[in-house]
């Protein structure tokens, strides 16, 4: 999944939150979240067509005919499709998110992460922001449009996989479905939204219209091994060791394109202390090589400036008393858009500069190019925020993550991360202990898709 990226600015924008009546039903959204985190949709766990088909019940309750929300298995997952049909003056258009979420367990958490809890302000639950936060709010702006006797003027087509967080064989198929229903453009609840300051103002809306591509390496090397008590003149482990200590130093050529510039840009100007100025030199100059290393000394910036690859899994040896005869390292990147994953693999090679250390592709996603911004779907954002937050405009990033969203844009359907949620950098727990999400971002949330559907589908 991809949230907003962490925003440590500085207050530039005077912006006052006006009185903000939910277009849906807010209590509604809450029941429906709730109830969604209580399905532990975790891969392995066979819980995903329970979720899709409580999801299911709760649009045909708002009046979808039951024929036109599809629920498939795949495996022990499934993908959930739901069609509103329009008017066809204009060509359909698509909403996604997933159903499942990564593993959670119950010893590590303060509350049981598979039932919410409030607490201070927040409700607590495992996919309670990632993503089932946001798709109850779009479900539950379905509905409410359904009973406000909204007509669309085209088709609406919802698509949840059901494997988002693991291998994306979901989104895959339902990318395919999509480009045969002649979808226009698709929106991704599980990528963009808003960031606010400590103080609880905004601090930028951020549409993401590009991704990063994610893939996983595999540096390994073998020997013939023997007894500990005689050591040769070659050790795996060794070998490998000398081979990761140099993919650890390198880093990939600073790149920058149309949507990075714009919001390293923004960001920069907002925050007016030296890593702010650092972006703006960059957006200005890629090769400005004070400004990229700034930028690649803070976590919440170094991706998006270039590819990123770091190891994260060790393997070696295989009893204490006998030299190793296998030594194997997890190389992940994230790959920086218009970069081929075997280009990566192949300077991952020549960075190890070692014929011992054999580097593989291990598992790779998709690649695709970033969306064109368009204009009804960036001023229909605008409208939507700038009514939640006066002054307040849509910036186009890219997310250092990956989502289905990458599925879709392959295919030629260009694809925006336009989540509902606005939330302080410091509470963005997706994927880690005790994920939370604030109370008050609910009826907002559900809101923004109402708006954002009453605008592009009128």
């Amino acid at each position: 999944m991809t949230l907003p990226r962490t925003l440590l600015v500085l207050s530039a924008l005077a912006l006052a939150q006006p009185a903000l009546a939910a277009a849906g039903d807010a209590a509604q959204a809450r029941d429906i979240l709730g109830k969604g985190v209580a399905f532990a949709t975790v891969k392995g766990r066979g819980v995903v067509p329970a979720y899709a088909d409580y999801l299911k019940s709760v649009l045909v309750a708002g009046g979808f005919a039951p024929g036109d929300v599809t629920i498939e298995k795949v495996g022990e997952t499934a993908t959930l499709h739901a069609v509103w049909k329009g008017s066809g003056k204009a060509r359909p258009i698509a909403f996604t998110g997933h159903m499942d979420v990564v593993e959670a367990d119950p010893k590590d958490w303060v509350r049981n992460p598979f039932t919410m809890v409030e607490d201070g302000g927040m409700l607590f639950g495992r996919g309670i922001l990632d993503n089932k936060f946001d798709i109850s709010m779009l479900v539950a702006a379905l509905v409410r449009l359904k009973a406000e006797g909204f007509k669309p003027n085209r088709d609406l087509h919802l698509f949840l996989s059901g494997d988002e967080e693991t291998d994306g064989a979901t989104a895959a198929i339902q990318a395919k479905q999509a480009k045969a229903a002649g979808v226009e453009f698709m929106l991704n609840t599980d990528a963009g939204g808003g960031a606010l300051d400590d103080a609880g103002k905004p601090r930028g809306y951020f549409v993401d219209a590009a991704e990063k591509t994610y893939a996983d390496y595999q540096a390994v090397v073998t020997d013939p091994g023997g007894h500990s008590s005689a050591p040769g003149a070659t050790n795996a482990i060794a070998i490998l060791s000398r081979a990761i200590a140099r993919l650890d130093a390198y880093k990939f050529p600073s790149e920058i394109n149309d949507i990075t510039r714009a919001s390293l840009a923004y960001e920069g100007k907002l925050r007016g202390d030296a890593l702010g100025q650092a972006m703006v030199a960059f957006a200005a100059d890629p090769a400005d090589a004070a400004a990229t290393a700034t930028i690649r000394a803070d976590r919440a910036t170094v991706g998006q400036i270039g590819t990123t690859c770091v190891p994260t899994m060790l393997t070696a040896g295989h009893a204490p008393n006998a030299l190793p005869q296998r030594a194997a390292v997890t190389i992940n990147c994230r790959i920086f858009p218009g970069t081929t994953i075997e280009s990566v693999r192949a300077r991952l090679a020549d960075v190890v500069a070692d014929p011992a250390v054999k580097v593989t592709t291990l598992f790779e996603w998709t690649s695709a190019p970033a969306s064109p911004l368009r204009p009804d779907v960036m001023g229909a954002v605008g409208k939507v925020v700038g009514k939640r937050f006066a002054g307040l405009k849509p910036v186009p990033s890219m997310a250092a993550g990956a989502t289905d969203g990458v599925f879709y844009r392959a295919i030629g359907i260009p694809s925006y991360g336009v989540g509902g949620v606005f939330m302080r950098p410091g509470d963005n727990f997706a994927h880690g202990l005790n994920e939370r999400v604030p109370v008050a971002a609910i009826a907002p949330a559900v809101a923004h898709w109402h708006g954002l559907i009453s605008a592009l589908a009128k």
